[in-house]
C-alpha cells in the first residue's frame, strides 16, 4: 500500500497534512490513536518530507498504522516488517524509514528477525506497541505477558516468563533504546523525537493499552494517584529521582539497583544516568527494573553512534567493484561452474 504524497511545501505541513483519508479503524479508546497523533506532532515538528518517508508494518492492530500516514508504505507479513525495512535502507539509504510492529509481531514471529535488525543497525526507527496480549487475534497471551497471566490461551495462566523488548534490543546492541506510554503524551512526544533525529536503528518500547482483551495493564503506572512513586524519568547527566518531591532515588549496589530514601543519601551515592555509554550495562540494568520492586524507568536507555549498516555494505559493494570491476550476471549464469546438459 502506498499514498503519493502531495507537493505542499514542507515548511507549513501540520500534523493534519501527515493524516490520510482513511477512516482509523481502532477500537474507540484504544492507545494506538495516541501515539498515531504524536507521531503525526514530530513529523510536522522536524518538517519530515512524506515523498522520502516510509512507514512499514507487519501484522497486528499496530500494523495498520501505514495506513493512516500520509506518506509511502507497506504492509507486510507477519514478524517480517524487519527484513523489508533493512533491505529499503539497503536500496534507499536516503529515505525516512519507519517500523511499526507489536509485541507479538516483533517478538514471537519476528523475534530472529528483531534481534538481526537492532544489532545490524540500519538507519530504522522502530516503534514497538507493547500493550502485553495479542489484540487482533482475540485476546491470547502475547511473549510480553507477565508470569501467571490468565487468557483464552493460557486460562491456568502463563508459565513463562515475559520478554523485555528493551532488554532484548540491548543484548544485541542496539545504538538507541526508550520507552514511554501512550497516555503520557508529552513524554511519548519527546522520545519519537529523540528517536527520529538518532542515525541507527531506534527502538521506543511503548506502554500502550488494549482496552478490549486488556484493560488496564498499565493502570500502576499511569494512574496520577500512584504515577510519581512507581516511575522514574530518565534525564542523561542527572541523578534517578522519584516519587513526591524526588524524595526518592536509585543507587547501585554493585550491579544491583537499590531504592533509598534521598534525604539519607549522600549525592555521590545515587546512580547518574548516562546515555551515552558505549558499554550496554547500565540500559540493561535499567531495562530490567519493574513494578513493585523498583520504579518503572521511561525515557531514553541508551544513545551512541555506531556504524550504519548500509553504509558499510554499500561500502563493500564500492570497494569490489574498484577491485574486480563492475560485474556481468549472464557471465556469472553461464559462467565455468555451469554446464548444458544435452
Amino acid at each position: 500500500m502506498s499514498i503519493a504524497p502531495s507537493s505542499q511545501p514542507l515548511n507549513v505541513l501540520k500534523p493534519a497534512d501527515y493524516g490520510t483519508d482513511q477512516d482509523v479503524r481502532w477500537c474507540p479508546g484504544c492507545g494506538d490513536y495516541s501515539i498515531l497523533a504524536q507521531m503525526k506532532k514530530v513529523c510536522a515538528k522536524l518538517g519530515m518530507d512524506r515523498a522520502n518517508t516510509v512507514f512499514i508494518s507487519g501484522i497486528g492492530c499496530s500494523s495498520r498504522f501505514p495506513y493512516y500516514m500520509n506518506t509511502y508504505g507497506f504492509h507486510s507479513i507477519h514478524g517480517r516488517a524487519p527484513t523489508l525495512v533493512t533491505g529499503l535502507k539497503l536500496a534507499r539509504p536516503d529515505l525516512n524509514v519507519w517500523m511499526v510492529t507489536g509485541d507479538g509481531d516483533a517478538l514471537s514471529i519476528g523475534g530472529n528477525h528483531f534481534i538481526h535488525l537492532m544489532r545490524r543497525n540500519a538507519d530504522v526507527k522502530v516503534l514497538l506497541f507493547n500493550n502485553r496480549i495479542y489484540g487482533l487475534t482475540k485476546g491470547q497471551y502475547s511473549p510480553t505477558s507477565e508470569h501467571g497471566k490468565k487468557t483464552k490461551s493460557t486460562p491456568m495462566g502463563s508459565p513463562e516468563q515475559p520478554i523485555r523488548p528493551a532488554t532484548l534490543a540491548l543484548a544485541a546492541g542496539a545504538s538507541f533504546v526508550a520507552r514511554s506510554m501512550d497516555i503520557d503524551v508529552k513524554h511519548l512526544e519527546y522520545v519519537l523525537e529523540r528517536a527520529a533525529k538518532h542515525r541507527g536503528t531506534a527502538l521506543v518500547e511503548i506502554y500502550q493499552n488494549c482496552n478490549i482483551f486488556n484493560d488496564g495493564a498499565y493502570d500502576h503506572l499511569t494512574d496520577k494517584l500512584v504515577k510519581n512513586d512507581r516511575v522514574v524519568y530518565l534525564e542523561s547527566g542527572k541523578p534517578m529521582v522519584f516519587g513526591k518531591d524526588s524524595a526518592r532515588a536509585i543507587r547501585l549496589n554493585g550491579f544491583s539497583p537499590e531504592v533509598v530514601d534521598r534525604a539519607a543519601c549522600k549525592a555521590d551515592d545515587l546512580l547518574i544516568h548516562d546515555e551515552k555509554l558505549t558499554d550496554p550495562t547500565l540500559g540493561s540494568i535499567l531495562s530490567r527494573m519493574s513494578y513493585p520492586e523498583f520504579p518503572e524507568p521511561m525515557g531514553v536507555l541508551r544513545a551512541v553512534e555506531q556504524p550504519i549498516y548500509e553504509d558499510l555494505v554499500r561500502r563493500q559493494n564500492r570497494d569490489a567493484i574498484t577491485a574486480r570491476g563492475v560485474g556481468d550476471i549472464q557471465a556469472l549464469i553461464t559462467g565455468d561452474e555451469t554446464w548444458t546438459v544435452g
